[in-house]
């Protein structure tokens, strides 16, 4: 049967209900609310213009993995995504920490669990040396257009572009806002100043056909291409170079969104690479499916930005790593379209061409669809939580889990750092009876079994599968918790050590408010070294900062995350006060790079999941050695000789 004929016997086997004169692939688009417009744009300069919108919603708490269940307010993100999120900082506008006149903090919106009055959270930022919230910056308003970098035309480029019907915009704030992803650099710039370069125009191709065109035209008009998904990167990789003269296209693919068709005989979906994660989950929640691959940025990230940096998710101990998950890929290059002749599990043809484009960070080629392996929802999903007196016992049972196989979707060990902060986001006691029994769990842990509040902590569990299953694994993780001094400290710890995540995102964006710079980064470490790795890269910062003239100790806290057989990813965030330097950024950045050296010198990774980009590319002769670069550098050559595809990262 050919691929179209398989289709629609899929498309029409899963809604019968449509019109069978009609294309299925247009039907089941339109059911998801992908829908084509044609009215017009506010600002834009377009050839094609249209009102498609992304829906989606923003819960910190995903009750299911097709997260149904989250609150039904729906937000709009539009083309012109600055009108509901934030154009210098992270996340909604409507959602960030605040801080009234007496000095109360809160969490503006209603998107978020954690929304309104936190009335331990001041007592926590107060403990970080040398905040004072009566010293407060404000970001600029905004960059004007006249501070916008003037656009780079290639007149033949735009003129094929209009023939071609292809939707644009020159309007500067949209170009702004594809300028930039979220490193601290980029964000400060954003507040205080501008970017030397930005995208001249902005591209939206609605599907890979249209893709192929632009490319072509690209390659055509020796034009420059900066793929854009969700913006949500942290490595630099959709900054501009500087340095280059050619007009640069943001090719923003928000508006390839659709689920082409879902296959329930053999679990796999095939979707257009733009849609963005929690969409994604919702989607095929309608089908009783999900993929179950929820990043942190889940709720502004796409299926083509997971792909193009090797995404990993909070649950990939039962759903896999995006490599997992992937069963096809399509990308196009300059020298046509790479993808595998069939969707099967696996395949022995020489080396995997998936981990060509897994991780290529848009240096190659743009993707457009992808084929996932997906899974039934889980019938139960359960949080739950260990609390451990010290931070070398909670690594060891998570190494003894990890031995064992029996790790739920998500298993995540938290510092003290970081445990105190997910008390700080409680919010008001709901009633007297919570209050006491708080204070009494309190007593029991700190009193009668003696835990320092001051170095605990807490290991966040999410257990998803059948009511058999999860009571099964609860069982053996709990018993293997109490070998190593463990107790089980309730669902919900759990719970809110799981939504941290989705916090702690807005918190820089605060911080910043108060002269506080803060940053994260990650890495995957042998079992062996996970405890001396934290340990020393926290005394590393510390030390690096003294040398660098800071006047208060830094915040230098980690989690252990992703677990694995042989090893574990270690997530570290650091924040300290830059009131009094003249050079913040690359304070921060050289502090940074000192760390990074320490961990590799202990035997960590380059990255686990947020990729190179161009932060990190200096280290790559280090990471997969000299003949390793040459070859990634070799493919480079042959699959885009002009450079096309030229945000300069990775090599």
């Amino acid at each position: 049967m050919a691929a179209r004929e398989r289709t629609n016997v899929i498309l029409g086997h899963l809604k019968p209900q449509f019109d069978s004169s009609k294309d299925k692939t247009t039907a089941l688009s339109s059911d998801f609310a992908c829908r084509s417009g044609s009215g017009a744009s506010s600002n834009c300069d377009t050839g094609k213009r249209g009102d498609e919108t992304v829906t989606t919603q923003g819960p910190i708490q995903l009750n299911e993995c097709s997260a149904s269940s989250v609150q039904e307010k729906r937000v709009r993100i539009p083309k012109r995504r600055q009108e509901v999120l934030k154009w210098n900082g992270w996340g909604y506008r409507d959602s960030k920490f605040e801080i009234d006149d007496t000095s109360n903090f809160s969490f503006t919106g209603s998107r978020y669990n954690i929304a309104g009055e936190l009335p331990h959270f001041k007592a926590w930022i107060e403990s970080i040396e040398g905040i004072n919230t009566d010293m407060k910056v404000d970001p600029q308003e905004e960059i004007r257009p006249e501070n916008i970098p003037n656009v780079i035309r290639n007149e033949d480029f735009v003129a094929a572009i209009q023939r071609a019907g292809v939707s644009f915009s020159f309007d500067p704030q949209d170009r702004l806002f594809r300028a930039h992803g979220h490193t601290l650099e980029e964000i400060f710039a954003l507040r205080e100043g501008t970017f030397e370069r930005v995208p001249d125009i902005v591209l939206w191709p609605t599907g890979h056909d249209s893709v192929v065109k632009i490319v072509e035209l690209a390659c055509k008009h020796n034009v420059c291409v900066i793929p854009f998904g969700g913006g949500t990167n942290v490595t630099k990789s959709v900054q501009c170079p500087a340095e280059e003269k050619r007009m640069i296209v943001s090719l923003d693919m928000s508006q390839m969104k659709r689920i082409l068709w879902v296959d329930e005989k053999n679990l796999t979906a095939h979707i257009e690479a733009g849609i963005m994660g929690l969409d994604l989950e919702k989607e095929l929640g309608n089908y009783g499916l999900c993929t179950g691959h929820e990043p942190d940025s889940m709720e502004f990230s796409s299926l083509g930005g997971w792909v193009a940096t090797r995404a990993s998710g909070m649950k990939k101990n039962v759903y896999g790593n995006i490599e997992d998950m992937l069963v096809h890929v399509k990308m196009v290059t300059p020298q046509g379209t790479i993808e595998k002749n069939c969707q099967v599990p696996r395949m022995s043809t020489g080396p995997d061409i998936h981990h060509v484009i897994l991780g290529s960070e848009g240096t190659l080629g743009v993707v457009t669809e992808v084929t996932l392996r997906v899974r039934p929802l889980p019938p139960v999903r359960r949080y739950g939580s260990v609390v451990f007196p010290v931070f070398h016992q909670g690594v060891e049972f998570m190494r003894e889990v990890a031995k064992q196989r029996c790790a739920p979707a998500s298993i995540r060990l938290m510092d003290n750092e970081q445990f105190k902060f997910g008390q700080a986001l409680k919010g008001p006691a709901a009633s007297m009876w919570t209050s006491l029994m708080d204070s009494l769990k309190k007593v029991y842990v700190t009193k009668l079994k003696r835990f320092d509040p001051n170095v605990m902590v807490v290991a966040t569990l999410l257990f998803e599968g059948t009511k058999e299953d999860v009571a099964s694994q609860e069982k053996k993780v709990y018993t293997i918790a109490s070998q190593f001094g463990g107790l089980a400290g309730g669902e919900d710890n759990g719970q809110r050590g799981y939504n941290l995540t989705y916090a702690i995102a807005y918190l820089r964006d605060l911080g910043l408010n108060f002269y506080v710079i803060a940053e994260s980064f990650e890495t995957t470490v042998p079992w062996d070294r996970v405890i001396d790795l934290c340990r020393n890269v926290k005394e590393r910062l510390y030390t690096e900062c003294k040398r660098h003239g800071i006047q208060y100790k830094p915040l230098a806290t980690c989690r252990v995350t992703q677990t694995y057989d042989s090893g574990a990813c270690v997530y570290f965030y650091f924040a300290y006060m830059y009131r009094g330097l003249s050079n913040p950024i690359e304070v921060y950045e050289e502090i940074e790079a000192a760390a990074r050296d320490e961990i590799l010198g202990l035997g960590g990774s380059l990255s686990h999941h947020h990729g190179v980009g161009k932060v990190r590319k200096q280290w790559m002769p280090k990471a997969i050695s000299q003949p390793g670069l040459d070859t990634l550098r070799a493919i480079k050559k042959h699959l885009d000789p002009q450079n096309i595809f030229g945000n300069d990262c990775l090599l």
